[in-house]
Protein backbone atom coordinates (compact mmCIF):
# COMPACT_ATOMS: atom_id res chain seq x y z
CA UNK A 1 0.00 0.00 0.00
CA UNK A 2 1.26 3.46 -0.89
CA UNK A 3 1.53 6.12 1.79
CA UNK A 4 -1.38 8.57 1.97
CA UNK A 5 -1.14 11.88 0.06
CA UNK A 6 -1.42 13.91 3.28
CA UNK A 7 1.29 11.75 4.84
CA UNK A 8 3.58 12.34 1.86
CA UNK A 9 2.92 16.11 1.78
CA UNK A 10 3.61 16.55 5.49
CA UNK A 11 6.83 14.58 5.14
CA UNK A 12 7.95 16.47 2.03
CA UNK A 13 7.39 19.84 3.69
CA UNK A 14 9.59 18.85 6.62
CA UNK A 15 12.19 17.13 4.40
CA UNK A 16 12.56 20.14 2.08
CA UNK A 17 13.06 22.48 5.03
CA UNK A 18 15.70 20.14 6.47
CA UNK A 19 17.49 19.84 3.11
CA UNK A 20 17.48 23.60 2.51
CA UNK A 21 18.90 24.41 5.96
CA UNK A 22 22.63 25.21 5.86
CA UNK A 23 24.69 22.08 6.38
CA UNK A 24 27.96 20.50 5.19
CA UNK A 25 26.40 18.88 2.11
CA UNK A 26 24.53 21.81 0.59
CA UNK A 27 27.28 24.32 1.46
CA UNK A 28 29.79 22.05 -0.30
CA UNK A 29 27.49 21.85 -3.32
CA UNK A 30 27.36 25.65 -3.44
CA UNK A 31 31.13 25.97 -3.00
CA UNK A 32 31.75 23.38 -5.71
CA UNK A 33 29.41 25.13 -8.14
CA UNK A 34 30.84 28.58 -7.44
CA UNK A 35 34.46 27.50 -7.86
CA UNK A 36 34.21 24.79 -10.52
CA UNK A 37 30.98 25.38 -12.43
CA UNK A 38 27.35 24.31 -12.60
CA UNK A 39 27.93 20.78 -13.87
CA UNK A 40 30.45 20.03 -11.13
CA UNK A 41 28.16 21.36 -8.40
CA UNK A 42 25.22 19.37 -9.75
CA UNK A 43 27.28 16.16 -10.02
CA UNK A 44 28.45 16.41 -6.42
CA UNK A 45 24.96 17.36 -5.21
CA UNK A 46 23.27 14.44 -6.97
CA UNK A 47 25.83 12.09 -5.43
CA UNK A 48 25.05 13.45 -1.97
CA UNK A 49 21.32 13.04 -2.53
CA UNK A 50 21.54 9.49 -3.87
CA UNK A 51 23.73 8.53 -0.94
CA UNK A 52 20.50 8.69 1.07
CA UNK A 53 19.37 5.44 -0.55
CA UNK A 54 21.77 3.46 1.64
CA UNK A 55 20.32 5.10 4.75
CA UNK A 56 16.81 4.38 3.48
CA UNK A 57 17.64 0.69 3.17
CA UNK A 58 19.16 0.56 6.66
CA UNK A 59 16.18 2.38 8.17
CA UNK A 60 13.61 0.17 6.42
CA UNK A 61 15.38 -3.05 7.41
CA UNK A 62 15.89 -1.80 10.96
CA UNK A 63 12.25 -0.84 11.40
CA UNK A 64 11.08 -4.17 9.97
CA UNK A 65 13.40 -6.14 12.24
CA UNK A 66 12.33 -4.19 15.33
CA UNK A 67 8.62 -4.71 14.67
CA UNK A 68 9.19 -8.42 14.07
CA UNK A 69 11.17 -8.67 17.31
CA UNK A 70 9.00 -6.46 19.50
CA UNK A 71 6.45 -3.69 18.91
CA UNK A 72 7.65 -2.26 22.23
CA UNK A 73 11.15 -1.97 20.82
CA UNK A 74 9.78 -0.06 17.81
CA UNK A 75 7.98 2.31 20.16
CA UNK A 76 11.22 2.79 22.07
CA UNK A 77 13.00 3.62 18.79
CA UNK A 78 10.40 6.26 17.95
CA UNK A 79 10.62 7.83 21.39
CA UNK A 80 14.43 7.81 21.29
CA UNK A 81 14.24 9.32 17.83
CA UNK A 82 11.86 11.97 19.13
CA UNK A 83 14.34 12.91 21.86
CA UNK A 84 17.14 13.09 19.28
CA UNK A 85 15.05 15.37 17.04
CA UNK A 86 14.29 17.65 19.99
CA UNK A 87 18.02 17.83 20.73
CA UNK A 88 18.77 18.66 17.07
CA UNK A 89 15.98 21.23 17.04
CA UNK A 90 17.28 23.02 20.12
CA UNK A 91 20.71 23.17 18.51
CA UNK A 92 19.25 24.68 15.34
CA UNK A 93 17.16 27.20 17.30
CA UNK A 94 20.28 28.31 19.17
CA UNK A 95 22.23 28.80 15.94
CA UNK A 96 23.76 32.23 15.56
CA UNK A 97 23.64 32.15 11.78
CA UNK A 98 26.44 33.89 9.91
CA UNK A 99 26.67 31.21 7.22
CA UNK A 100 29.17 32.00 4.46
CA UNK A 101 29.89 30.10 1.25
CA UNK A 102 33.53 29.77 0.23
CA UNK A 103 34.53 29.61 -3.44
CA UNK A 104 38.12 28.49 -2.92
CA UNK A 105 39.80 26.89 -5.92
CA UNK A 106 39.59 23.08 -5.92
CA UNK A 107 41.61 20.52 -7.91
CA UNK A 108 40.18 19.43 -11.26
CA UNK A 109 38.12 16.24 -11.07
CA UNK A 110 35.81 14.49 -13.52
CA UNK A 111 32.04 14.66 -13.12
CA UNK A 112 31.96 10.94 -12.36
CA UNK A 113 34.56 11.32 -9.62
CA UNK A 114 32.68 14.24 -8.07
CA UNK A 115 29.44 12.25 -8.15
CA UNK A 116 31.15 9.28 -6.47
CA UNK A 117 32.72 11.57 -3.86
CA UNK A 118 29.32 13.04 -2.94
CA UNK A 119 27.73 9.58 -2.88
CA UNK A 120 30.40 8.16 -0.58
CA UNK A 121 30.56 11.21 1.70
CA UNK A 122 26.83 10.95 2.41
CA UNK A 123 26.59 7.15 2.53
CA UNK A 124 29.25 6.73 5.25
CA UNK A 125 28.28 9.75 7.35
CA UNK A 126 27.17 8.37 10.76
CA UNK A 127 25.23 11.55 11.56
CA UNK A 128 23.06 11.07 8.46
CA UNK A 129 22.47 7.42 9.37
CA UNK A 130 21.31 8.44 12.85
CA UNK A 131 19.14 11.21 11.40
CA UNK A 132 17.34 8.80 9.06
CA UNK A 133 16.72 6.28 11.85
CA UNK A 134 15.21 9.10 13.92
CA UNK A 135 13.36 11.12 11.26
CA UNK A 136 11.69 8.59 8.96
CA UNK A 137 9.83 6.51 11.61
CA UNK A 138 8.11 9.67 12.90
CA UNK A 139 6.02 9.72 9.71
CA UNK A 140 5.07 6.04 9.75
CA UNK A 141 1.32 5.73 10.32
CA UNK A 142 -0.01 2.71 12.15
CA UNK A 143 -2.71 0.93 10.19
CA UNK A 144 -1.42 1.96 6.77
CA UNK A 145 0.37 -1.28 6.05
CA UNK A 146 3.90 -2.55 6.59
CA UNK A 147 5.97 0.01 8.52
CA UNK A 148 9.20 -0.99 6.77
CA UNK A 149 7.54 -0.40 3.36
CA UNK A 150 6.28 2.99 4.53
CA UNK A 151 9.80 3.82 5.71
CA UNK A 152 11.24 2.83 2.33
CA UNK A 153 8.74 5.07 0.50
CA UNK A 154 9.54 8.00 2.79
CA UNK A 155 13.25 7.49 2.21
CA UNK A 156 12.73 7.45 -1.55
CA UNK A 157 10.74 10.68 -1.31
CA UNK A 158 13.52 12.26 0.74
CA UNK A 159 16.08 11.17 -1.86
CA UNK A 160 13.96 12.52 -4.74
CA UNK A 161 13.50 15.93 -3.20
CA UNK A 162 17.19 15.94 -2.29
CA UNK A 163 18.11 15.32 -5.94
CA UNK A 164 15.89 18.19 -7.06
CA UNK A 165 17.06 20.69 -4.44
CA UNK A 166 20.75 19.78 -4.60
CA UNK A 167 20.63 19.77 -8.40
CA UNK A 168 19.07 23.23 -8.33
CA UNK A 169 21.66 24.41 -5.81
CA UNK A 170 24.44 23.24 -8.10
CA UNK A 171 22.87 24.88 -11.16
CA UNK A 172 22.17 28.20 -9.43
CA UNK A 173 25.20 27.99 -7.11
CA UNK A 174 26.71 31.29 -8.17
CA UNK A 175 23.51 33.26 -7.59
CA UNK A 176 22.53 31.45 -4.38
CA UNK A 177 26.05 31.53 -2.92
CA UNK A 178 26.44 35.25 -3.51
CA UNK A 179 22.99 35.90 -2.03
CA UNK A 180 23.83 33.92 1.12
CA UNK A 181 27.13 35.79 1.50
CA UNK A 182 25.29 39.11 1.18
CA UNK A 183 22.56 37.97 3.58
CA UNK A 184 24.25 35.92 6.34
CA UNK A 185 21.04 35.99 8.38
CA UNK A 186 19.24 33.87 5.76
CA UNK A 187 20.77 30.69 7.12
CA UNK A 188 19.70 31.70 10.61
CA UNK A 189 16.01 31.72 9.67
CA UNK A 190 16.29 28.44 7.78
CA UNK A 191 17.84 26.95 10.91
CA UNK A 192 15.01 28.39 13.02
CA UNK A 193 12.42 26.80 10.75
CA UNK A 194 14.12 23.40 10.74
CA UNK A 195 14.62 23.61 14.51
CA UNK A 196 10.93 24.29 15.08
CA UNK A 197 10.02 21.29 12.90
CA UNK A 198 12.40 19.00 14.80
CA UNK A 199 11.22 20.11 18.23
CA UNK A 200 7.57 19.95 17.21
CA UNK A 201 7.88 16.42 15.85
CA UNK A 202 9.83 15.20 18.84
CA UNK A 203 7.56 16.72 21.48
CA UNK A 204 4.41 15.56 19.70
CA UNK A 205 5.67 12.01 19.58
CA UNK A 206 6.92 11.89 23.16
CA UNK A 207 3.72 13.48 24.51
CA UNK A 208 1.58 10.92 22.71
CA UNK A 209 3.25 7.98 24.41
Amino acid sequence: MLIAPEQALAFLAAAMLVTASPGPDNLMVLSMGMSRGRKQGMAFGLGCALGCLSHTLLAALGVGALIAASPTAFTALKVAGGLYLVWMGIGALRSKGGTQVSANALPDESLGKLFAKGLLANAINPKVILFFLSFLPQFVVAGRGDASWQTAQLGLLFTLQGCILFGALGYFSGTVGKWINRNPGAGLWLDRGAGAVFVGLGVKLIASR
